[in-house]
């Protein structure tokens, strides 16, 4: 069986990139603890790129943004389906809910799951 991943782009105002990294390091904790495989959060640092489309442009970075490229890794997509379920149902993720406002717009992230097409 293949593993799963959710994959995220988002934009973060450059100066509040330490409380992201506080809170992704708190839902890091929370997913790996109820089954993810690995968990990561990027900070983007070689992104003027020619002739291919950067990720700024398709996070739709404004001035005094960061991006972020975040994914987290499933055994499987049904266990991606169960770990995201006792997430959505763990009150830390609840009251972590508040804790994002200023520091990201969720309305503004791009979000998905994949089937992982090769892993060495």
């Amino acid at each position: 069986m293949s593993q799963y991943i959710d994959g995220y782009v988002l934009s973060v105002p450059t100066d509040k990139i330490d409380a992201y990294k506080a809170l992704a390091t708190k839902a890091a904790a929370i997913w790996k603890e109820h089954g993810a495989l690995e968990y990561r959060e990027c900070l983007g640092d070689d992104l003027d790129v020619k002739d291919q489309v950067p990720f700024p442009k398709l996070a739709n970075t404004q001035a005094k943004e960061s991006v972020i490229f975040s994914y987290v890794v499933y055994a499987s997509r049904e266990a991606r389906d169960e770990v995201n379920a006792k997430v959505m149902a763990d009150p830390r993720i609840a009251e972590m809910c508040e804790e994002t406002q200023g520091v990201f717009d969720c309305k503004r992230m791009a979000y998905g799951g994949f089937r992982t097409l090769v892993h060495q």
